[in-house]
């Protein structure tokens, strides 16, 4: 795979960034704020949201291993369905009714999002299925996943940062059109970028039980998946506590959240590439047991931090060690998929992305709980400007013991992942004759 079909095949992160951050990020003040949809019914519409969200995944990945198409398995999907999320995600953000039609809006609000997340999971999931099939070795995983999380940073920044801008000036319509434009374009240099082997194409396709059967009992994705929910658990908690931390523990507010969370990223984008050259010398399960562990170390100063600058430092610090977890875990996902065709016969990629997606809405989930759980008993108040100093230790417990407890488990199951060292090359060599003897068989 050459290094232009890479960065090309790798350039659809920034749909998947682009369009979903600023989704997840601005949908919920656009539609209580903007638009005056009733609390209760976005509650609703989103806890609707969030059911068919946790299933689609894994069922869009056992219809795209089933798939057999002149152009492949993966591509129609990404192809046929980039403009159509474009077009949804649009829609989103131009709701025809207002307050006064409240039934139609709540009507409009739930096709709209649930339209957008169909097709994000559709086109995103068999987009993410094509990087095993299409990088092979070791090296050429670890370069894919390095640009795929540069672009993926690259959208989620402006994913956060753009939006203020373009409706403050343009308005929300202009909006949907831009980003969505981005989106299908983005798309359409990965559809080129990303070439599937016909070979595969011809694969005999596992019933849904049987799948679902051969997933749950391979023991190297079990452990990598709940590694993953883990680490997705620690990410979010601190994410979601950040805009407390600044403004209850450091006295700042919306311009030093910015700071602060930007400063991760700026330097988590540079680290992708570290971590995937260590990854390439030392193996990607030993790299990504040592970002865990160096995430985890750069927590620990929230525990005492009294200052902004000392905030930012902490935070640039931290994105050294998230830049090898959101760049290592897709390639020891990608040697699972390699493990499960020599048992099955068949790439399943689209089954094991698809149930990795379902545990990553798990995290969501349990961080939420973890979260709200905490301030209650933490005595947090959002009338009172100033919080009581229990809710200041649940601030610093959410920025650090939390996150850190989640790390030590993300780190204990990456212990126990049994791909590795003698196994694993093993499982690539005879990975390699059976791709050839597949490659003959189509000859």
């Amino acid at each position: 795979m050459n290094r232009t079909r890479m960065v090309a095949y790798s350039s659809g992160s920034l749909a998947a960034a682009l369009a979903y951050q600023a989704f997840g990020t601005y949908v919920m003040f656009f539609y209580l704020d903007v638009v005056k949809l009733s609390t209760a019914l976005y509650g609703l519409g989103f806890f609707l949201y969030g059911l068919w969200n946790a299933v689609n995944d894994p069922l869009f990945g056992q219809l795209s291993d089933r798939t057999r198409t002149r152009w492949g398995r993966r591509t129609p999907y990404i192809a046929l369905g980039a403009l159509p999320l474009a077009v949804a995600f649009y829609l989103v953000w131009t709701p025809p009714f207002g307050p006064d039609q409240m039934g139609a809006l709540f009507a409009y609000f739930l096709a709209t999002i649930f339209l957008f997340d169909t097709l994000f999971s559709l086109v995103i999931l068999n987009w993410t299925a094509l990087f095993p099939e299409i990088a092979r070795t070791l090296r050429e995983r670890a370069e894919v996943a390095a640009w795929r999380e540069a672009f993926s940073i690259i959208g989620l920044i402006l994913g956060i940062a753009l939006p203020p801008v373009i409706y403050g000036a343009l308005g929300w319509r202009a909006l949907g059109i831009l980003f969505g434009l981005l989106t299908a374009v983005s798309l359409a240099v990965a559809v080129w970028g990303g070439r599937e082997r016909p070979e595969f194409s011809h694969d005999r396709p596992l019933g849904l039980r049987q799948a679902l059967g051969h997933t749950f009992r391979n023991r190297s994705f079990v452990t990598i998946v709940l590694a993953n929910t883990f680490i997705q658990f620690a990410f979010i908690v601190l994410t979601a506590t950040v805009p407390f931390y600044v403004k209850y523990v450091l006295g700042g507010g919306g311009m030093e959240t910015s700071i602060m969370l930007g400063a991760t990223f700026v330097m988590a984008l540079p680290m992708v590439y570290g971590w995937a050259g260590v990854a390439v010398r030392r193996g990607a399960r030993w790299a990504l047991m040592a970002s865990t562990v160096l995430f985890a170390v750069a927590l620990i100063p929230f525990a005492f931090v009294r200052t902004f600058v000392g905030g930012v430092v902490t935070t640039t610090l931290m994105g050294a060690g998230l830049a090898g977890l959101i760049v290592l875990v897709n390639i020891l996902i990608a040697d699972v998929c390699d493990e499960d065709e020599l048992r099955t016969g068949a790439r399943r990629e689209g089954m094991y992305f698809g149930v990795n997606g379902l545990f990553i809405r798990l995290a969501i989930s349990l961080q939420a709980l973890v979260v709200t759980g905490l301030l209650h008993f933490g005595g947090y108040d959002a009338y009172l400007p100033v919080q009581p100093d229990t809710a200041i230790l649940a601030f610093r417990a959410l920025m650090t013991a939390v996150p850190i407890a989640a790390l030590v488990l993300t780190w204990l199951c990456l212990r126990a992942y049994p791909l590795h060292g003698a196994r694993l090359e093993e499982v690539r060599s005879a990975v390699e004759r059976l791709h050839a003897a597949k490659a003959a068989a189509r000859s």
